[in-house]
């Protein structure tokens, strides 16, 4: 099975849901990186999940809205946001989305 590493915001009530959704251990050997409860893995990529997700696909990083359509197209369920042009045009609303839950949550950004 190809290894892939999606590193995610666990206090995120949509990253958790995205993530919980997938069908991805069907052909994936799937490890999940709660950036809250494991920091040290997460911040070895060096990318900042405050502005996006982070899927580790065989060595080959994805960051935020390439990551979710990745995960999308790779998933049984392919949807809207398995196109990078969907993907790039409705992300920036995702991360408002959840910076604005978090916040009504009472929840840090990472």
């Amino acid at each position: 099975m190809t290894p892939l590493r999606i590193v995610y915001d666990g206090e995120c009530p949509f990253c958790a849901s995205y993530v919980a959704l997938l069908r991805l251990r069907e052909r994936y050997s799937v490890r999940l990186i709660d950036a809250r409860s494991e920091p040290a893995p997460a911040r070895a990529y060096g990318l900042d999940l405050n502005a996006g997700m982070i899927v580790d696909l065989d060595g080959k990083l994805y960051h935020g809205a390439r990551a979710v359509a990745l995960l999308s197209r790779l998933s049984r369920r392919r949807g809207p946001l398995s196109s990078d042009r969907v993907a790039d045009a409705i992300y920036p609303w995702m991360r408002r989305g959840r910076a604005l839950v978090l916040w009504l949550l009472r929840r840090r950004p990472l």
